[in-house]
């Protein structure tokens, strides 16, 4: 049993930066589906997912260089939030049909 709920070392993983991507969203996503889309969602965890991934890139003193060094890391933030993005919330969906919004049930 671990004795820390989420550290800045279990983000590291890709397990932990799915889990808590999709804690964050799925705890705020209906303030963002009271005014927008479904496809706004979609586009809220992938920024949550750049702020996490920057988050630990920081964290882990990624940033100290400079020059084109400093290009190849952003370009690794992008790709790696992508990747988290679409594990969180269920890839194969948001590929296949990117445009899909859900119906609610009429009773």
């Amino acid at each position: 049993m671990p004795s820390d709920f989420i550290t800045i070392d279990y983000m590291t993983t890709f397990s932990g930066m799915v889990l808590t991507l999709g804690l964050i969203v799925q705890f705020t996503k209906s303030i963002i589906k009271k005014v927008f889309s479904d496809q706004a969602v979609r586009v809220y965890a992938f920024a949550w997912a750049i702020v996490l991934v920057l988050a630990v890139y920081w964290s882990k003193g990624m940033f100290d260089i400079a020059g084109k060094d400093i290009l190849i890391t952003l370009l690794l933030v992008l790709t790696n939030a992508i990747i988290v993005t679409l594990a969180a919330m269920g890839g194969y969906e948001v590929l296949t049909d990117p445009r899909a919004t859900k119906q609610k049930l009429q009773k």
